[in-house]
């Protein structure tokens, strides 16, 4: 029987004030990091909470838990303030700007449904669109962009997900992980957060200063003219449309599964490159897990041996500007060093070690020039979508710690990245069990799914 989902309600959550003073208008400029984002599609996650009796029945999320959910967000939007603003572009300004007025706030959906959690949840294979009605919709028009938008659908009696959408323009991956656990943070410490809306760990509280930004390359003048450029025809002539492209968003007529590595596989995977080096390169979890995954995808897509593979990555700048910004800094401040080479370089019986070798090598080039290739990738992604290029992009991080995210009632049983359902990239997250191991999502044809697990599970028995 199909499932159903029912919008209960709509809202917009607005920021706690702890005095009258403090509702004045709030604007940052965008930094280069965050222009090269502009008209990405919106990222989007979802996390699932398995709840036990009594905290599963009805009466007790309508009286405890949302209510909870709303103070507590509220009171986090006290120090998240961009997250309540938009984009906007004022005339007079020559790049868009973050602006948050007071009455701001987060749009907020909350929603029943009557769809098996467990199943949603599991590592089974699933039609790609089950996961979409527990993400919201970003509201995004010409001149003015949401920043985030939230949406809690409870399953009676089973438990509840939090799902979000993120305009990639505003933040990045370490920003958005670091506003959901402060939500947590405050919503599990109940009534001290009620009474100090400043209560957060120092490391949780979000750093803005951009004044030690440089663009010496004048590479955000640059993403502006190359958006304007690639967005032409969809936005009339309107070089200050702040929609997003639609050509870099899939369908999602797709299948999705999630693929574990064990802390003992990916041991063995380094071992496998370590092996086989004349010369010492690092060799990280992150490394042997891309590439791993890479070889099964590229050998599951089959076809002419000649085409192109483009793999595009993320890279965490904080620490590698100079000087460095801290780890709790707000905003996008990531680098996207890529490989770049031929299907058959990853078909052929050594390309494990070939394409881990390339994936180090251009982490390694990071060191010497960070922006490096940058004026270009716009335009590349650009040709390359519409080409027979295979074009594998990656979202997440083993390092955010999502499964930390305890609002008070446990751990997340699952945390899934929705987005890739229409990117087609591969998602990363830490295993939720804390061991070491890597948690890797897919949304592929069910075809290449089908060959995905083959190969994914028969190599790893051939280590």
């Amino acid at each position: 029987m199909a499932s159903s989902t029912k919008i209960l309600e709509f809202s917009q959550v607005l920021r706690a004030y702890d005095s009258p003073e403090s509702a004045t208008e709030f604007s940052l400029p965008l930094t280069f990091f965050d222009i090269f984002w502009l008209k990405f599609p919106p990222v989007q996650r979802l996390f699932f909470y398995k709840l036990t009796d009594p905290s599963a029945t009805p009466a007790f999320f309508n009286t405890v838990i949302l209510p909870n959910l709303k103070n507590s967000l509220s009171l986090t939007l006290f120090h998240f303030l961009p997250l309540a603003g938009r984009l906007t572009w004022p005339p007079n300004s020559p790049k868009p700007i973050i602006l948050y007025t007071p009455n701001d706030g987060v749009p907020l959906t909350i929603a029943e449904s009557d769809a098996d959690l467990d199943r949603l949840s599991s590592n089974e294979i699933l039609d790609a669109i089950e996961l979409h009605p527990y993400v919201p919709e970003l509201p995004i028009s010409e001149t003015i962009a949401s920043i985030l938008a939230l949406q809690i659908t409870f399953f009676p009696n089973k438990g509840f997900c939090i799902g979000y959408s993120i305009n990639h323009a505003v933040l990045d991956g370490t920003s958005i992980t670091l506003f959901m656990k402060s939500w947590a943070y405050i919503s599990k410490h109940g009534e001290k957060g009620k009474q100090n809306p400043s209560l957060l760990p120092e490391e949780l509280v979000p750093f803005y200063d951009r004044s030690g930004f440089k663009d010496p390359l004048e590479l955000g003048n640059l993403f502006l003219s190359q958006w304007e450029s690639i967005t032409e025809s969809e936005t009339m002539g309107n070089p200050r449309s702040l929609k997003l492209i639609a050509q870099l968003g899939g369908t999602v007529d797709k299948v999705r599964s999630t693929f574990q590595l064990t802390r003992e596989e990916i041991n063995k995977l380094k071992n496998n490159v370590l092996s086989q080096l004349e010369n010492p390169i690092h060799v990280s979890t992150f490394v042997v897990t891309c590439a791993y995954v890479l070889v099964c995808m590229v050998k599951a897509r089959g076809g002419d041996g000649n085409r192109m593979v483009w793999f595009l990555f993320t890279a965490d700048s904080r620490r590698r500007l100079d000087p460095p910004l801290p780890a709790n800094y707000f905003g996008n401040c990531i680098a996207s060093p890529d490989v770049v080479t031929e299907a058959r370089y990853f078909m052929e019986e050594n390309g494990f070690f070939n394409i881990a070798k390339r994936i180090s090598g251009a982490i390694e080039g990071l060191k010497k020039g960070l922006f490096q290739g940058e004026d270009d990738k716009l335009l590349s992604l650009k040709s390359n979508v519409r080409s027979e290029v295979q074009v594998i992009g990656l979202a997440g991080s083993t390092k955010f710690d999502v499964y930390g995210c305890d609002f008070g009632w446990g751990r997340p049983k699952k945390v899934e990245i929705i987005s890739i359902d229409r990117t087609g990239a591969i998602s990363l997250t830490e295993s939720k069990d804390g061991n070491g191991g890597v948690q890797i999502g897919l949304a592929l044809s069910g075809d290449e799914m089908e060959a995905f697990a083959s190969l994914f599970v028969d190599g790893l028995k051939h280590l």
